[in-house]
C-alpha cells in the first residue's frame, strides 16, 4: 500500500489545532517537527544521547499526517482542506502552507526513525528505540519501542504526560484498560510497574504494533492486545482506565466508564489539545467525576480523575 504525506507548516501556536484535524481525519500516523520544543529537550538534557547540531527557532511547526492512497483519500484531502480553511478563517495571523507526497510504506515506516532518541521520563522510565544503545542507570524502568507507523513514542507531551502520571497511580496488581494503545507504550509501562493490563484499539496496524513491542519488551504474560471498541472486547472493571486519545473521543466513550471503571477507580484522560480542555473537564464532571490533578505541557492537557460519589457508581 502507498501512503500520502501532508505536512502542514504552521505558526508555532496552531501545531495542536492542525494536528487535531489529522486526528479527527482518523490518520494513523501524525508527527510534529517542533523547533522549540526540541531545542527544550536539549536544554533540559532528556535528549543528551545525540547531537542534533544548532536548532534555529523559525516560529512555525511542521505537523505531518499520513493518508492511505485509497478511495476515500479525496475525501479525507478536502475535510483537510476545509479545515484549515476554518483555522485561518478564525486566526488569519497564522502562517499556513500544505504539501503532499506520496510514500511507499517502507519509506514511511523507515524515514522518521532519525528523530526518534532516547528519552527519560519521570522518576523511572526510560524509553528506547530498539535501534539505539544506551547506558543504563540504576532503578530505569526500560520501554524498549519500535514504534513503526502507530501514533505513540513516548516524545509527545501527551504520552509522557500518561506516563508520569502511571508512576503516581498504577500499583502492583492492579488491573489496566489502556483505551487506544497505539504503540502499545502506555500498557507496557503499566505492566512494567506490576499491572495487569488490556490494551484496546480498533486500528489494525497499532495492535500489530502493540503485539510487537509487548513481545519485544516480554511483558505478554501481563498485557492483552485486542482490536476492537471497548463495548465489545472489555468486560469487568479496571483499577484504572487510559484514554490518551482526543478531546472528542474521551467525550464519547465516558457514559461506558461507569461499567469499565471501579468506584474506587481512576480514569486518565490525555491528548487534549488546550483550547478544549474545558469542554472535557465540564464533561467529566457531568459524567460524575471529579479532577484529581491537571498537568499541562506544551498546550497538552491530561486529567486525573475519580467518581465523584462512589455510592452512586
Amino acid at each position: 500500500m502507498n501512503w500520502r504525506e501532508v505536512a502542514v507548516t504552521v505558526s508555532s501556536e496552531g501545531e495542536e489545532a492542525v494536528a487535531d484535524l489529522f486526528y479527527q481525519l482518523g490518520c494513523p500516523g501524525v508527527s510534529v517537527e517542533d523547533p522549540e520544543l526540541l531545542r527544550s529537550y536539549i536544554e533540559s538534557g532528556e535528549w543528551d544521547y545525540h547531537n542534533f547540531g544548532e536548532v534555529e527557532l523559525t516560529g512555525t511547526s511542521v505537523v505531518k499526517g499520513y493518508f492511505s492512497e485509497d478511495d476515500e483519500l479525496t475525501d479525507k484531502l478536502k475535510m483537510l482542506d476545509q479545515g484549515i480553511r476554518e483555522l485561518l478563517q478564525r486566526f488569519s495571523h497564522w502562517v499556513v502552507q500544505a504539501k503532499g507526497i506520496s510514500l511507499k510504506e517502507e519509506d514511511w515506516e523507515t524515514a522518521w526513525k532519525a528523530y526518534f532518541k532516547p528519552i527519560r521520563v519521570g522518576g523511572h522510565f526510560l524509553i528506547k528505540p530498539t535501534w539505539e544503545p544506551v547506558e543504563l542507570l540504576e532503578g530505569d524502568i526500560v520501554l524498549e519501542l519500535d514504534p513503526g507507523m502507530a501514533f505513540g513514542t513516548g516524545t509527545h507531551p501527551t504520552t509522557t504526560l500518561c506516563l508520569r502520571a502511571l508512576e503516581d497511580v498504577v500499583q502492583p496488581g492492579h488491573r489496566v484498560f489502556d483505551l487506544g494503545t497505539g504503540s502499545g507504550i502506555l500498557a507496557i509501562a503499566a505492566a512494567k510497574l506490576g499491572a495487569e493490563v488490556e490494551a484496546v484499539d480498533l486500528d489494525s496496524v497499532a495492535i500489530r504494533v502493540a503485539q510487537e513491542n509487548v513481545d519485544l519488551n516480554q511483558v505478554n504474560d501481563r498485557v492483552r492486545v485486542v482490536r476492537g471498541d471497548l463495548g465489545t472486547v472489555l468486560t469487568g472493571q479496571a483499577d484504572v482506565v487510559i484514554a490518551n486519545i482526543i478531546a472528542d473521543v474521551i467525550l464519547i466513550l465516558l457514559p461506558d466508564l461507569e461499567r469499565i471503571l471501579r468506584a474506587d477507580g481512576e480514569f486518565l484522560a490525555s491528548g487534549i489539545i488546550e483550547n478544549r480542555a474545558d469542554e472535557v473537564e465540564e464533561g467529566l464532571k457531568e459524567a460524575g467525576f471529579e479532577i484529581v490533578e491537571r498537568l499541562e505541557d506544551s498546550g497538552w492537557i491530561l486529567f486525573r480523575a475519580r467518581w465523584a460519589n462512589h455510592e452512586s457508581v
